[in-house]
């Protein structure tokens, strides 16, 4: 993996640190609850079309999708849009190029796997995650308990490592994953592999309540997360929610990016309008 060619030097990815969280806590502080919207990086031609269009339809920040081979908490949807990607070669140093070059007025968190991390390096990687312009990092199956390598080299990059909390970790690991977590903390909605659901699991506001005496981070609920109704309510525990799958269906069937845009206005309409 090489650093992409649009990104800043050393000192711009100092000066970026904190920006996710520091970005969504002022979010939050002035009122706003909180939409963090997905997108599979390189999963077709208009990928990053699309991802300016959800970003200028009511998020706070953009989750982005690095593809792997072996995703162990995606869902049949996620992982049918990082299979095309893959097979139109893409790799995570064409999906950071493209970030780099993007432009966005939202701050951008990318989401993978560890081999992928792993193999290209830890501090090699993140200092091409911060090169990109992106200022967080999700790495699911990357344990608390390993991740002090990792959080070292993306901390020294200036980037935010997410960690995420399950509904069935007992609180006292939860304080540690919380203590430990930047950008935000990811609260699990739901146990089992991301995708739509008909009705918001009571798990996700478990998670929330679990949570939010833990910790002054913003703490952000996602997996099950699926329409404006269930994110307004998912809202009403967090400071705000992830939504994955049910925007990364639309592309595959075809909405492209004008309707990924028009889902994810309905959104934040559907969030906004909640009391």
């Amino acid at each position: 993996m090489t650093a992409p060619s649009a990104g800043g030097p050393a000192a711009a990815r100092h000066a970026r640190t904190g920006a996710l969280e520091s970005h969504l806590r002022a979010r939050r502080d002035s009122g706003h609850k909180l939409l963090v919207p997905y997108v599979t990086g390189g999963m077709g031609d208009d990928w990053i079309e699309a991802v300016h269009a959800v970003a200028e339809s009511g998020a706070d920040a953009l989750e982005i999708g690095i593809p792997f081979s072996d995703p162990m908490i995606d869902g049949p949807v996620v992982q049918e849009a990082s299979l095309r990607a893959l097979q139109r070669g893409t790799t995570p140093t064409s999906v950071l190029d493209a970030l780099a070059r993007a432009d966005l007025a939202v701050p951008l968190c990318v989401m993978t796997y560890y081999n992928i991390v792993f193999r290209a390096g830890l501090r090699r990687f993140a200092r091409s995650v911060a090169d990109a312009g992106v200022a967080g990092a999700i790495i699911p199956d990357l344990p608390l308990e390993e991740a002090g390598e990792w959080c070292v080299e993306a901390d020294d990059a200036g980037v935010a490592t997410v960690l995420l909390v399950a509904p069935t970790t007992p609180p006292a690991r939860a304080r540690s994953i919380c203590d430990r977590s930047r950008g935000f903390v990811y609260g699990v909605g739901v146990m089992g592999v991301t995708g739509e659901r008909a009705t918001l699991a009571s798990s996700a506001g478990d998670v929330a309540k679990m949570l939010r005496p833990l910790t002054d981070r913003p703490v952000c609920i996602g997996i099950g997360v699926s329409t404006p109704d269930q994110a307004a309510r998912a809202c009403a525990d967090a400071d705000g929610v992830v939504v994955g799958s049910a925007i990364v269906r639309r592309l595959l069937d075809g909405a492209g990016p004008a309707g990924a845009g028009e889902f994810v206005a309905s959104l934040r309409a559907g969030i906004d309008a909640a009391p």
